[in-house]
């Protein structure tokens, strides 16, 4: 069985808690990468389909066409 001392107080983990700060810090770090790389995906997709529509305004095929072909 145990018994608590009267006087003594628990001690903090500091181990622990400066373990949690680094597991925060590095999952917003790699959140804030994941960011980042979808923000460039994104402006690359866009570009690529400004590119495509541009291409289909120039050269309108129609599906009776692409069957004909």
């Amino acid at each position: 069985m145990h018994t608590i001392k009267e006087g003594i107080l628990a001690r903090d983990n500091y181990s622990y808690q400066k373990y949690k700060r680094e597991l925060t810090k590095k999952k917003k770090k790699e959140e804030k990468m994941q960011r980042k790389l979808d923000k460039k995906n994104k402006q690359s997709d866009e570009v690529l389909g400004t590119a495509s529509n541009e291409d289909a305004a120039v050269n309108p095929v129609t599906e009776a066409e692409n069957k004909g072909v």
